[in-house]
């Protein structure tokens, strides 16, 4: 798993800078950019849980939707003979790309479930 940190259901990113010292990162997930930092592990995770009750409060007084919104399309780049393979396994099995890429996404995330727990 990648450095991530979890909190109320909103994930955030974990990185180090060597320069200064300091960890720091967003929350991952939302239209705006809120990020936080720290000088240890503990300070960061305070910072991020910090943020994250913040942002909460700020988008209820403002009644703003805190999540972001995803639209169910993105663009998938594979290379061309994958593509084609994918085109005409899916045509013979009756179904389109798009069926294929959900199944697989469904599939992957259900392994990654399993896998976490």
């Amino acid at each position: 798993m990648r450095d991530v940190m979890i909190y109320k259901g909103y994930l955030g990113s974990v990185h180090y800078s060597t320069k200064d010292e300091i960890f720091y990162g967003k929350i991952e997930g939302i239209n705006d950019l809120i990020t936080y930092e720290g000088s240890s592990v503990s300070e960061l995770k305070a910072a991020f849980e910090e943020a994250v009750m913040d942002y909460l409060e700020l988008c209820e007084l403002n009644g703003k939707e805190p999540e972001k919104i995803y639209k169910g399309t993105f663009n998938v780049r594979i290379r061309p003979e994958l593509h084609k393979l994918a085109s005409e396994k899916a045509l013979m099995e009756g179904k389109s790309l798009n069926q294929i890429v959900e199944e697989a996404i469904e599939q992957y995330t259900a392994k990654s479930d399993s896998s976490t727990s």
